[in-house]
């Protein structure tokens, strides 16, 4: 069983409960950050000051697969916009676009998942299978947020706003995992599936 370090946010009494029953999705992102701890910065910054929370997943998992929570699943995090109040968020540790996201000679992803961080995944997706009744679904932040923005060195230009968790993510590693989770049909919808 995967060992899941209870770390949460110093906002977490303030975001919103919700009734376990109401989770129906996981959302797969990626930090597009160097590190653990330059995540957690990010997720204790205040991004909306009006309710004194930040953005942040519920779960995060390292590279050498070491998992924590930072929110736990009955308070909704904001994690995708438009999505947060049926669903759960595991971020992965992972470089992504960082630190030109929105460069458009940036949208490259070189940075892939390695075995023991999506071993965890696996392990962590089982056992929201069983402690969450009505989840059905896992899918990645891209196929939720399809939005486009200007490039920050040629705003004529536009380039997704999301593409985690990015073209190296093993959907299809993945997929042959869920037949023993039964109820997790993984969703494909990523700008990088031909």
């Amino acid at each position: 069983m995967l060992e899941i370090v209870e770390r949460p946010l110093p906002y977490v009494s303030r975001l919103a409960l919700r009734p376990l029953a109401s989770i129906t999705r996981v959302v797969i992102h990626a930090t597009e950050l160097p590190d653990l701890a330059l995540a957690r910065e990010y997720g204790e910054s205040l991004r909306y000051p009006e309710a004194g929370t930040g953005a942040s997943g519920h779960w995060y998992i390292d590279r050498d697969g070491r998992c924590e929570c930072w929110v736990p699943p009955e308070r909704i995090a904001h994690h995708v916009r438009g999505h947060n109040a049926d669903s759960v968020g595991i971020e992965l540790v992972n470089l992504g676009r960082f630190p030109n996201w929105y460069a458009s000679d940036a949208q490259h992803w070189p940075e892939a998942y390695p075995c023991a961080q999506i071993n965890a995944l696996i392990e962590l997706l089982a056992q929201l299978q069983r402690a969450l009744p009505q989840l059905c679904s896992i899918t990645g932040h891209d196929a939720l947020d399809l939005d486009e923005v200007p490039a920050s060195d040629d705003p004529q230009r536009k380039v997704r706003r999301k593409l985690d968790p990015g073209p190296h993510f093993p959907w299809t590693s993945i997929a042959a995992a869920l037949p023993a989770l039964e109820r997790l049909p993984v969703v494909f919808n990523s700008p990088f599936e031909s």
